[in-house]
């Protein structure tokens, strides 16, 4: 088991993370990057290779299989059940 911190870490090593009793979710880490504009809010945003730019974020694989941004709570922060997200 990890703590958040580790978790963390872990994350930015490439690891997937979760917590215990999560049931297939987990967490994963999407470095900078840029994608091409799907709205036109996001084509005014363009960079001069016609990309929008985001940064980094952690990203969760939700039980229903799509994926999401992920903010963490407090009680998530506060945590010491994290652990390496099993192989699909």
């Amino acid at each position: 088991m990890m703590n958040f911190g580790q978790a963390i870490e872990a994350l930015k090593n490439g690891k997937k993370v979760a917590r215990v009793g999560w049931n297939g979710m987990f967490l994963y880490y999407v470095p900078v990057g840029a994608y091409a504009p799907y709205t036109e809010i996001a084509a005014s945003l363009v960079n001069e290779n016609g990309l929008v730019e985001y940064g980094a974020y952690i990203a969760m694989k939700t039980a229903q299989g799509n994926v999401v941004p992920w903010l963490a709570s407090q009680t998530d922060m506060l945590a010491e059940d994290w652990m390496f997200a099993e192989e699909e």
